[in-house]
């Protein structure tokens, strides 16, 4: 039986991400993707005619999820400090959700020699940093953040502690539970960044 060919496209997206967390982005070709799915690869190239256009879907089905992932953070409470660690929360679930995602935005072959999926992850990585500076900056108004760290810097340091704590859980056993790990040394950065008092 022939399955629909969103249920399809999913599979493929789903089996080029466990490839990839697996063997590495750069290892995954057209061939292991198709046999992992268990069809052909002209049936591959049915749903994605190029290799470009199916790192496209799987650039757009990871973006989609951060984008939902935030959204859903920032409605969960009041108060900055309460949605910036919502946002870093998040964005360790979805990391562990998605174990290839580290090695996705560092592969340097990957993102060379295609130029769209730098730029998607790119944004992604951006938009991240640009939430929580736009939480520190809420922080700093209401008194509960320094004001003498520049909200981008800040968001800068938040980010750089998602993408040490995440590499080091991608590159070694996964022996640490990621989003654990993550929030603790959130709420010691956070400590040093709180404002005086607080």
């Amino acid at each position: 039986m022939r399955k629909r060919a969103e249920i399809r496209k999913a599979e493929i997206v789903a089996a080029v991400l466990d490839l990839a967390d697996r063997i590495g982005p750069d290892r995954v070709t057209t061939g292991a993707v198709a046999s992992t799915v268990g069809v052909t690869q002209a049936a591959l190239f049915r749903h994605f005619p190029t290799k470009a256009t199916l790192w496209r879907a799987v650039a757009e089905h990871v973006a989609e999820g951060l984008a939902a992932a935030w959204d859903d953070a920032l409605n969960l409470g009041d108060g900055p400090l309460v949605r910036l660690r919502a946002l870093i929360a998040a964005q360790f679930t979805q990391i562990a959700a998605t174990p290839a995602l580290p090695m996705l935005l560092f592969s340097r072959e990957l993102n060379v020699t295609n130029a769209e999926l730098r730029v998607t992850f790119r944004g992604r990585l951006m938009a991240f940093r640009s939430l929580l500076a736009q939480e520190v900056a809420a922080g700093q108004k209401t008194g509960l953040v320094r004001d003498d760290i520049a909200a981008e810097d800040a968001a800068v340091l938040l980010t750089s502690l998602v993408q040490g704590v995440a590499i080091r859980w991608a590159l070694g056993a996964r022996d640490f539970d990621l989003r654990e790990e993550g929030l603790r040394l959130f709420d010691v950065q956070c400590g040093l960044l709180a404002a005086e008092g607080q």
